[in-house]
């Protein structure tokens, strides 16, 4: 199975793409989309690169599933809509390649690549190099995508395990907005 990773950001969002082949990992590629070259106030040109580059990656790639961080709310508020943004060109480029796409939040990525939640940038880097076996450390936006696409090949053989373990049903008494059910 191959998972892509996508890190959103409004001027540099990254991606990693990893093999997994029973509990192996391997690495495949990774780098970044970068909206730098475009003027800050054009939002909607920032928006179609990322757009652009996402497709690009999944064409060139191939994955069979895709990754993406959750925003978290912060300080600034115009900050948080402005990657909500970026984050929603990212999921729908990868929608309309028709990947499969699992949410997680950095909280979630940090404690499933270093073991620690509230790990900092430096130790996803170097766990994400251990745990792929790379020759050197990746960029901070590649290193988290990279733990994007680590955190989902863990998590979707734990519950590829539940799976075969039991009949999961859809619960209705918890149905939201009817149409998602947990």
């Amino acid at each position: 199975m191959r998972i892509l990773g996508i890190d959103p950001g409004l001027q540099i969002a990254g991606f990693g793409v990893v093999d997994m082949d029973g509990h192996a990992l391997s690495y495949v590629a990774s780098g970044t989309i970068k909206t730098t070259h475009l003027e800050r106030g054009n939002l909607p040109g920032r928006l179609k690169v990322l757009f652009d580059g996402v497709c690009e990656v999944v064409q060139r790639y191939q994955p069979d599933a895709a990754s993406v961080e959750i925003v978290f709310v912060n300080v600034n508020p115009q900050a948080t809509l402005l990657l909500g943004q970026a984050r929603g060109a990212c999921i729908t480029g990868l929608v309309s390649c028709d990947l499969s796409v699992a949410e997680y939040t950095a909280l979630q990525m940090k404690k499933a690549v270093a073991g620690y939640g509230k790990a900092g940038k430096a130790e996803v880097q170097q766990m994400v190099m251990r745990l792929l076996k790379l020759p050197a450390l990746p960029g901070k936006d590649a290193a988290d995508a990279l733990g994007l696409a680590i955190t989902h090949a863990h998590a979707w053989r734990s519950s590829a395990i539940l799976a075969a373990a039991t009949t999961l049903k859809p619960n209705s008494s918890a149905s939201y907005k009817a149409g998602r059910h947990y």
